[in-house]
């Protein structure tokens, strides 16, 4: 059987900051997002996507799984299907978030957070599937259930955040109430696994690559991930600030000073002045 309590403290600290980071990016972007128009507004969607799907959805399960043991059993990961679940929470997170950013109403909102809630457990169960190991594993029916409830709560409540947080604080507190929800998504879970030994001994380890094998490409995406997501969200700031040099219209006008009561008096009887002469270098013709 399956020992879910013999797992160290580091590894889900290091799953949930690694959330924490995806989900701070990933409200940031779809601040950016939000704001934007044409070609900008689908770069942003596009980086909100990879923030909230591969960072704080995807890496955060994957790194998670590090610390799953089963005692006496080899485990080993089919790189295919693991390849899979990633893409397709990058694929729904960031189809859910151009409904929502989109859309701004209720009726998107709910439909985005059920079509993310989706990507997240079906990415979450291709990873599970993606596992090789000489034994039998099951899923209690009601861990699926509760993990499938707290994912279309989770995913509705990131979805809002998406569209409605404004100022760093906002997102700061929203990317933490982010990644406690896709940690608890992860391991509620993973405590309705169980693994069954196998009646016969088998020799040699199951196929697959082993977890250390694929930590160090999921180590480098990250790293070059959190790059280009730093570069982009430098040069957005300096994008959105205001350049007055460029354009007279946009450049703050001076008020118009209150006319006083000598330009605004007008003689009753008075002669009226004359008109100023003409200061043009036009020749006139004189009259006769």
């Amino acid at each position: 059987m399956t020992d879910h309590l013999s797992q160290d403290w580091l590894t889900p600290a290091i799953a949930f900051a690694v959330s924490v980071c995806g989900s701070l990016l990933g409200l940031a972007f779809a601040a950016r997002a939000r704001r934007a128009r044409g070609a900008a507004l689908w770069q942003w969607l596009v980086l909100a996507a990879l923030s909230l799907g591969g960072m704080a959805v995807w890496s955060m399960h994957f790194i998670a799984m590090m610390g799953f043991r089963v005692p006496g059993v080899s485990i080993r990961y089919d790189a295919f299907l693991t390849l899979v679940s990633g893409v397709t929470a990058v694929v729904v997170m960031g189809a859910a978030l151009t409904m929502t950013i989109r859309r701004r109403t209720l009726p998107w909102l709910l439909a985005s957070g059920v079509l993310a809630a989706a990507g997240v457990v079906s990415m979450h169960y291709t990873g599970m599937a993606s596992m090789n190991m000489h034994g039998a594993m099951h899923h209690d029916p009601f861990y699926v259930t509760a993990a499938c409830a707290i994912a279309l709560v989770a995913s509705t409540v990131a979805m809002w955040f998406s569209a409605r947080l404004r100022g760093a604080p906002a997102i700061v507190a929203g990317a933490l109430v982010m990644a406690v929800a896709v940690t608890s998504v992860h391991y509620t879970a993973m405590m309705g696994v169980h693994v069954l030994h196998p009646e016969a001994d088998r020799a040699g380890p199951p196929e697959g690559s082993t977890a250390s094998d694929l930590l160090l490409p999921v180590i480098v995406g990250l790293f070059v991930l959190l790059l280009v997501c730093s570069l982009f969200l430098m040069l957005g700031e300096d994008e959105e600030r205001v350049d007055y040099s460029r354009s007279g219209a946009d450049a703050p006008r001076p008020r118009a000073s209150a006319p006083t009561a000598a330009q605004d008096y007008t003689p009753r009887h008075g002669v009226r002045p004359a008109p100023p002469a003409p200061t043009d270098d036009v020749w006139r013709r004189p009259r006769r």
